[in-house]
């Protein structure tokens, strides 16, 4: 199918076969303007990575692999931006529309020595948080990460005078990082990460009835039957 053949499909057709990406390209292809394109995309000021689980988690190390992998993808959006954050909070909560079950949700937050984008100390950072908030005996629904007091990178800021020697291993975070950047973006998939976010990410569910990512996959491109 040619570029021409698509914007002569019916847009409601293309959204019932597709979804509501595909029917606003057919649009666009037809002059009707849908996606607005900003000149200068703003930096975020806060970044958030938190997810609700299908599976309740009745264990630390659960929560603390899932944060991990939250405190990852918040630090590579950091990096994407080229920011640093000085200030880290954790949050964990029961599921609160469940009687039969106690509630509890609690938060806490974290400035840190020095604002950073490495992953590491980020990760570091909200394992203590963890530790501090975690109560056994509870099934819990939800956690997250909040990133704030987020500054560009090249901004000063005040050094800690312990952090200079050549022994430290974050003098070379920055390379590190967009080391390892740079070959999750050339392999398909994430390569590197850091081992606290766990080898089986038990945290995870498996998605078996999700949408094709027609625009984002080459291997689940839709495919049409000549004949």
């Amino acid at each position: 199918m040619t570029a021409w053949d698509l914007a002569n499909q019916p847009v409601d057709r293309i959204q019932a076969q597709f979804n509501i990406v595909v029917a606003r390209t057919v649009m666009e292809l037809n002059g009707i303007a849908c996606l607005m394109i900003d000149d200068v995309v703003a930096d975020k000021l806060q970044i958030v990575c938190s997810r609700s689980f299908k599976r309740r988690l009745t264990e630390e190390d659960e929560l603390a692999e899932a944060l991990a992998e939250f405190c990852s993808r918040a630090a590579e959006k950091l990096r994407n931006q080229h920011s640093v954050t000085g200030s880290i909070s954790v949050f964990i909560r029961t599921n609160p529309h469940n009687a039969q079950e106690p509630y509890y949700q609690r938060s806490a937050s974290m400035i840190l020595p020095q604002a950073t984008q490495d992953t590491r100390r980020l990760v570091h950072a909200a394992k203590q948080l963890l530790k501090s908030l975690f109560k056994a005996g509870y099934r819990y629904q939800k956690c997250g990460v909040q990133l704030s007091d987020i500054r560009p990178a090249t901004q000063p800021d005040q050094q800690d005078l312990f952090l200079y020697d050549d022994q430290n291993p974050t003098n070379n975070a920055a390379v590190l990082m967009d080391t390892v950047d740079q070959i999750n973006r050339r392999f398909h998939k994430k390569t590197i990460t850091v081992a606290a976010t766990g080898l089986g990410q038990r945290w995870q569910v498996s998605i078996n009835n999700k949408s094709s990512r027609y625009t984002t996959e080459w291997s689940e491109l839709a495919k049409v039957k000549c004949g």
